[in-house]
């Protein structure tokens, strides 16, 4: 068997790595050792520092000079922060989409959610990423290069705890409505309809962290720096 480039390798290491972030495996202020994913993945440093270089840029690892790497801290405030920041980007987005898409777009959004699943068996992290990819899609039918980029970033910051909000049928439905009131080219009911979603979502998202995690997290500035 051929064996992989760095390049290759580099996204193998990430992929593995978000996903253990997303699905908590990997806890907020863990330290990474280069040396162990080395061994682990049977590589060299490059494609190790490449995949954590990758990762910090999605906001999910944090590098801390003469230190190493960590898995960022998020405090409530930041938290509330990204979901209100998520909403202000993703009504104005949708907004607009209601008014520019275009058939073809509106195929693509629908080739995604068709692909969405609520098999038990799939991962949550998997769930995250077509979640993302769908929003990402009605951010670029805006039009606007630099809103779509800021929301697909903020979707980066928030994958570890949009997999709480996975709600099977209910998600399926709802990205369903939107799509019916963007091919409608109703920009009010698409704002309706998305708001509903990001309202049920952060409850969603909020609840969970205070009956479960709250013992763990900060209500001010990060903890040790690592954001």
């Amino acid at each position: 068997m051929p064996r992989k480039s760095n390049a290759e390798t580099k996204h193998t290491i990430h992929k593995k790595i978000r996903a253990e972030i997303i699905t908590g495996k990997k806890r907020p202020g863990e330290k990474l050792s280069i040396d162990t994913l080395k061994q682990e993945f049977g590589t060299s440093v490059t494609p190790v520092r490449d995949a954590l270089q990758m990762l910090n840029q999605e906001g999910l690892v944090t590098i801390k000079a003469r230190a190493g790497y960590y898995i960022t801290t998020v405090t409530l405030k930041e938290l509330n922060d990204m979901l209100e920041f998520r909403e202000i980007l993703e009504l104005a987005a949708v907004e607009r989409a209601a008014e520019k898409i275009t058939d073809i777009q509106i195929a693509g959004l629908e080739a995604v959610h068709a692909g969405y699943t609520d098999d038990k068996d799939e991962t949550y992290s998997r769930y995250a990423d077509e979640n993302h990819n769908f929003h990402c899609l009605v951010a670029k039918a805006s039009g606007n290069d630099e809103l779509a980029d800021q929301i697909s970033r903020v979707h980066d910051r928030l994958a570890r705890f949009m997999i709480v909000v996975r709600s099977g049928k209910y998600m399926i439905d709802i990205h369903q409505r939107l799509i019916d009131r963007l091919k409608a080219h109703d920009p009010a009911g698409a704002k309706k309809t998305l708001k509903k979603e990001l309202d049920e979502g952060r409850t969603v998202i909020m609840d969970r962290i205070m009956r479960e995690e709250a013992g763990s997290w900060h209500l001010g500035a990060a903890a040790n720096g690592t954001r």
